[in-house]
């Protein structure tokens, strides 16, 4: 098929693009490169432009004979939501409305969704399965869920297939470990664990010693990102069969903060400073997945749910580009 990747120069989406390519689709990426990095997309079409721009979206869409959109083109700081919510609901809602109305035009039907699990917000139960309750409890989470409702309503009206997928820890690095997570600012546990490992930081914050866990502290689910990107290809597939699909994708395995620090010294063979901080407001003491709905129905079973191997291939990455992605390959 011929799909566009919105966001398809950064963490996921270039290895989402690297796979399409590889399973013998042909993949266009549609990226303004303001967080991707173009070196992730080297030999691949690439057509730089924004989600805001209707007319270039109907162009692109039409001029590749498109024939479904991925979209990765999301922006992910929970913290900064919180700060800047209009710059959210901006570009995760309003643009994505764009690109929904660009598809109409064009007479594309088929829409897979980066979604997340910070639909359900502080659950009452773990693990979260898809009919759990959806209470968002900031604007990233808010923006994602009405997203999904967008597309509801779009698919009720006839005009669309498409499949949110709730994400829960991406990690790792994909396609044979050559790309991997280079975010700026960096705020995901595992790649600023690995840079104090590295001594590119002075220390690893803990944020909450007392939960109701084990050892203290919070536990989240971690899915490494090539087992992510596969399951995108089987709910594109399954588009043919069904109008409208929720997943959550996970491993179903928690691991605490104190275990990911942990796994990670092993794995490098290094020590840093940890330092035990107050707890973020927010932050709920457990987040794991029951991914049950995407094994039974998609057939998706993931191939890299341990730790270590997450870990190790995340390691591999940073230590062979220290200084992330080459700072000219970025679209100032």
């Amino acid at each position: 098929m011929k799909i566009l990747v919105c966001g398809g120069a950064g963490y996921i989406g270039s290895n989402m693009t690297s796979l399409l390519a590889a399973e013998g689709h042909e993949p266009v990426v549609f990226d303004n490169f303001s967080k991707g990095h173009r070196a992730a997309v080297a030999g691949m079409e690439v057509v730089e432009g924004d989600l805001a721009d209707y007319a270039r979206l109907v162009d692109v869409l039409g001029r590749y004979g498109i024939e479904a959109v991925m979209h990765f083109a999301a922006f992910i700081e929970v913290a900064e939501s919180v700060q800047k919510p209009l710059k959210y609901y901006r570009n995760n809602l309003a643009n994505t409305q764009n690109l929904l109305a660009a598809m109409e035009t064009a007479n594309v039907g088929k829409f897979v969704f980066s979604s997340t699990a910070a639909v359900y917000g502080i659950p009452q139960t773990v693990p979260i399965t898809e009919d759990a309750a959806k209470k968002p409890i900031n604007p990233y989470g808010e923006t994602k869920l009405a997203v999904e409702r967008m597309c509801h309503y779009q698919c009720e009206a006839g005009k669309l297939r498409f499949a949110a997928l709730r994400y829960f820890n991406a990690c790792g690095a994909g396609n044979d470990d050559a790309l991997g997570e280079d975010h700026r600012p960096e705020s995901h546990l595992i790649p600023l664990i690995v840079q104090a490992a590295m001594g590119q930081r002075a220390d690893i914050k803990i944020f909450g010693t007392d939960y109701d866990t084990p050892d203290g502290t919070c536990i989240r689910d971690y899915i490494h990102v090539d087992d992510l990107c596969r399951a995108h290809l089987l709910a594109l597939d399954k588009l043919s069969e069904r109008t409208e699909l929720v997943y959550n994708l996970g491993n179903g395995q928690g691991y605490s903060v104190r275990q990911v620090i942990e796994t990670v010294k092993r794995v490098c063979g290094k020590d840093f400073n940890v330092v035990e901080a107050d707890r973020r407001p927010g932050d709920p003491p457990v987040l794991t997945s029951d991914a049950t709905r995407a094994r039974q129905e998609l057939g998706w079973q993931t191939q890299k749910p341990d730790l270590e191997d997450m870990v190790a291939t995340a390691w591999k990455w940073h230590t062979q580009h220290p200084d992330g992605y080459a700072e000219k390959s970025k679209c100032k």
